[in-house]
């Protein structure tokens, strides 16, 4: 099993989103996160079709991390079911990989 995460989720607003990335990197949940503007999401919400603007944001941490991470995002998302997908890194630079690990702290 992979010893770092990436986790993805989506945010409605620029504000939102960097709120969460600092919460996450100043709790040591994570050790990088980045903001990706203006996606475009389209699906189906209580049988209905939408289309929102959103902000993708990605998180580094680790394997031992991502339990409290995910209930972080959980416990404070504004939707009611928030996109919280996390994907083992298989692959990466080691000493970027080594920084992520140090970066958190669980």
């Amino acid at each position: 099993m992979s010893e770092h995460v990436l986790v993805l989720t989506t945010m409605p607003d620029l504000d939102a989103a960097e709120h969460l990335a600092e919460d996450l990197v100043q709790a040591r949940l994570a050790a990088c996160v980045n903001i990706l503007p203006q996606v475009r999401s389209i699906y189906m919400w209580q049988g209905k079709p939408c289309k929102d603007t959103e902000h993708l944001v990605f998180i580094k941490t680790t394997d031992q991390g991502y339990p409290k991470l995910q209930s972080y995002i959980q416990n404070r998302h504004p939707y009611e079911l928030p996109e919280i997908i996390g994907t083992p890194i298989t692959r990466g630079l080691e000493k970027y990989l080594d920084w992520v690990a140090q970066g958190v702290n669980v």
